[in-house]
């Protein structure tokens, strides 16, 4: 077995900064903060460096912002 094969399907712990993020500890994927589910980390585009969590998409990102700031504006539905 070599290095990258016991990565193969194990969880990273990362370090989010503003356009980029720092693997603390290597791995494969990370866990969506909203869903639960994983993100690979060739997908990975959405997180919250003051929070420091990981969203599968955009939408996710959204969902946890308005769940912890209830006073923001909704977006409308089409």
């Amino acid at each position: 077995m070599n290095r990258f094969e016991r990565i193969a399907d194990t969880e990273a712990t990362i370090h989010y900064l503003d356009g980029d993020y720092e693997v603390i500890k290597p791995g494969s994927y990370v866990i969506c903060a909203v869903t639960g589910e994983k993100i690979p980390l060739d997908d990975l585009r959405y997180w919250s460096v003051a929070r420091q969590e990981a969203y599968k998409d955009a939408h996710a990102s959204l969902q946890r912002e308005l769940e912890l700031n209830p006073d923001l504006p909704r977006p409308r539905k089409k």
